[in-house]
């Protein structure tokens, strides 16, 4: 039995989130279908207005409703540090921990030179405009603990402080090949405290 075109495409829709294969996705579009259609529309209402309304923030590079998030306009935050992170997600852990009170830079994900990602994919002339500013005192590069992360730290770190920049690097405490947003509050404030330099 051939099923409805409609269904195919929300089908192959649902597969691009991560970790959502084939037969996860089939269950999702039933359940959706079935059970919540109400739900559904929500999400398709709440993805349309996302992708028509969230941009990136001019400074910070993370995303915002307003052309600079309010992070980076919050007179609360020391101008002086600028901390780099791989996603929005590792910004909001970061946050969490409360051991952070500078401002950021988010790359929107490592250099992955295997999947043709280099430094212009994740905005590393916008970090280096942004950290060459005469406020900016310190980056400290709060990049993943995995081979690409630490890649990313590395090639950051060596421009950097080529330019005369004072680099540091939080602290082991997050787990080797761990990622951020999956570290308790603890350990990361712990992580951030205990930065060194590059």
């Amino acid at each position: 039995m051939k099923q409805p075109s409609a269904l195919t495409d929300l089908v192959e829709a649902l597969r691009v989130l991560p970790g959502v294969g084939p037969r996860s996705a089939q269950r999702m579009a039933y359940y959706l279908l079935q059970r919540e259609r109400g739900g559904a529309a929500r999400l398709g209402h709440s993805l349309e207005r996302a992708l028509q309304t969230i941009v990136r923030c001019r400074r910070c590079n993370g995303f915002s409703d307003t052309p600079v998030c309010d992070l980076c306009e919050s007179p609360q935050r020391t101008a002086e540090q600028l901390c780099v992170v791989e996603t929005p997600a590792d910004l909001l852990m970061i946050e969490q921990t409360l051991a952070y009170r500078g401002l950021y830079f988010v790359l929107m994900g490592p250099l992955s030179p295997l999947d043709g990602i280099g430094p212009k994919d994740v905005g590393l002339d916008m970090l280096m405009q942004r950290a060459s500013d005469a406020t900016v005192k310190e980056v400290v590069l709060a990049t993943n603990f995995t081979n690409e992360g630490e890649a990313t730290a590395h090639y950051i770190g060596e421009m950097l402080q080529a330019r005369g920049i004072k680099v540091s690097r939080i602290a082991r405490g997050v787990p080797v090949g761990g990622e951020l947003e999956h570290v308790d509050s603890g350990t990361l404030a712990q992580a951030v405290l205990d930065r060194r330099p590059v």
